[in-house]
């Protein structure tokens, strides 16, 4: 993998703060694991941490390379438009708040599918929850894999796919080696540390920025205008991406419901609700979640419209990295090699701990869910479980590995947006019905579930995501399938939200009601009782 010359910062200095980085994590993970002694502790961190330590790492959980290389980005090119991201991923969290945070905690053990199983049939619905959560997790995976290979290439001067293809597997391996050796306790520590760096880091640019502009709003986004060239008044104000159609309008719709609606159906953030001694503490984790994340949405907007005015949308454009690069680029016009190199480790370290939280999700839904309750029907030693759940991690981190150098080239915004969407179709009809519907039964749940998995994956297969989407400037293709000869995109919405969420509420609706299986009001009644007062929970691990 011979670097060529890198054209921003010095690959040396920022392959040393990179090193630095994961041999301070390693070295955490690694005492973290001494301390690894059942399945609670692997899949749940014991159940030790409070509130505002679960707060932070959930903030470290859900501020991915999407928020804060992909939203930069959208921000310095489509100004209000990407800003809109930033709105959706925020107000997510009030539904997470409100229906799902505390419920979940005192009715579960380790994973969504516990609760979905408490008062409906074991197997059908612990496969179907399963599988729904591996599919989320590949997506996101997908996500932050592109992420990693789009980041050092342009840190290291890699322009070659095959350099970049490299670079993914390595952030693969490094990801296996914190999940397999640390478990949630691990994870959580790297996750708790990347969410400091990330805000501090993005806080000082920010401040940087407004200092440029003498902490005048107007001045920054007049800045972004002038730098633009003729149309950049489109930059503040709605509609430059999501405007100019009837159809751009409907995917920006689309888009937002699966933005808002997602958050409380993505597995790696409902887990992290097991994390904590009780439900209060899973309620103070997601207020203090909120205010962090909320503070840090709010740099994005001065970082997007400052890379918009200091590096310009045409240089960010061609940067190896593309879109992608927009805060690393701004990172080297403020403070030069330094500050790129600490904010390109602090992006790599968000890459980083966003992965190891997927992939520690995804290996607990299967070895708890799948082999454990499906395959061995609950009679399976606990350290039986984890050894199955870190032969997953493996077997996820090279399918991750694999789907990300297909992946590379695409906005990370929007390939998370996506798995919102799988989210939001396939997991939050039935948390929301099994949760407050007494009449929801075993049919329901698998129409929901399976209905909103299928549709979800047919919409994304035959939309312009996957194929014949071309820039109309440049000829070039926009979608995961380079070749613009190929074209099979029959249905013209990007993100398949606005269809596949709908669906999956009235197919849990439709099954219940077609089903001849008989309702347990009073599983239903316990779970109420259990769900809103904490009686029964999941207690702390005490060593």
């Amino acid at each position: 993998m011979a670097a060529e010359a890198s054209d921003v910062g010095n690959p040396w200095i920022n392959i040393g703060i990179f090193a630095a980085f994961v041999a301070v994590t390693m070295v955490i993970v690694l005492r973290a694991s001494k301390q690894n002694r059942s399945a609670a502790d692997f899949y749940a961190g014991g159940r030790n941490f409070t509130g505002p330590q679960n707060g932070t790492a959930i903030a470290g959980d859900y501020l991915s390379a999407a928020s804060f290389l992909g939203i930069c980005g959208a921000i310095a090119i489509n100004g209000y438009d990407g800003f809109l991201y930033s709105i959706g991923f925020l107000v997510a969290w009030l539904v997470a708040l409100l229906l799902v945070a505390e419920l979940l905690r005192n009715t579960g053990k380790f994973t969504m599918a516990d609760v979905l199983s408490f008062r409906l049939r074991q197997r059908p619905v612990r496969m179907a929850a399963a599988l729904a959560t591996l599919m989320v997790v590949f997506f996101y995976l997908l996500a932050q894999m592109a992420g990693a290979g789009g980041l050092v290439a342009l840190l290291l001067g890699i322009s070659s796919t095959a350099g970049q293809s490299v670079v993914i597997a390595i952030v693969g391996v490094l990801m296996i080696a914190y999940v397999m050796i640390g478990g949630m306790k691990g994870t959580t520590w790297v996750q708790i540390i990347k969410a400091v760096l990330l805000i501090a880091g993005a806080g000082v640019m920010t401040f940087w920025v407004l200092a440029k502009f003498g902490f005048n709003l107007s001045d920054l986004f007049q800045g972004a205008i002038d730098k633009a060239g003729p149309g950049g008044e489109a930059l503040v104000e709605p509609g430059k991406q999501y405007g100019a159609t009837p159809m751009s309008q409907l995917n920006f719709l689309s888009l937002a419901l699966a933005l808002v609606l997602g958050t409380a159906g993505l597995p790696h953030v409902l887990t992290r609700f097991y994390t904590v001694p009780t439900g209060k503490e899973a309620r103070r984790s997601v207020v203090w979640a909120i205010w962090l994340i909320g503070i840090f949405y709010l740099f994005t907007l001065v970082l997007g419209y400052g890379a918009g005015a200091l590096v310009g949308p045409e240089a960010i454009s061609s940067a190896p990295g593309g879109v992608n690069s927009a805060a690393l680029l701004l990172a080297y016009e403020l403070g030069g090699e330094i500050l790129l190199g600490i904010i390109s480790a602090v992006a790599f370290a968000t890459i980083l701990a966003v992965v190891a939280g997927l992939t520690i999700t995804a290996a607990t839904s299967f070895a708890h869910d799948i082999y454990a309750n499906v395959i061995k029907k609950g009679e399976v030693k606990p350290d039986g479980e984890v050894k199955v759940a870190r032969l997953t991690v493996l077997v996820i981190g090279v399918l991750a590995i694999v789907g990300g150098i297909f992946a590379q080239g695409q906005n990370i915004a929007f390939l998370v947006a996506l798995a919102f969407a799988v989210a939001a179709s396939a997991n939050l009809p039935t948390i929301i019905y099994s949760l407050f519907w007494k009449r929801f039964n075993t049919s329901g749940a698998l129409w929901s579930m399976y209905g909103g998995l299928v549709s979800c994956l047919v919409l994304i297969a035959f939309s312009p995501v996957v194929s014949g989407k071309v820039d109309p400037a440049t000829g070039a293709s926009l979608s995961m399938i380079k070749d613009t000869s190929i074209d099979f995109a029959v249905i013209p919405l990007e993100n398949p939200g606005l269809i596949s969420i709908p669906l999956a509420f009235l197919l849990g609706v439709l099954g219940t009601f077609l089903s001849k299986e008989t309702s347990h009001p009073e599983k239903f009644a316990e779970m109420e009782v259990r769900s809103l007062t904490g009686a029964g929970s999941e207690k702390a691990v005490v060593h």
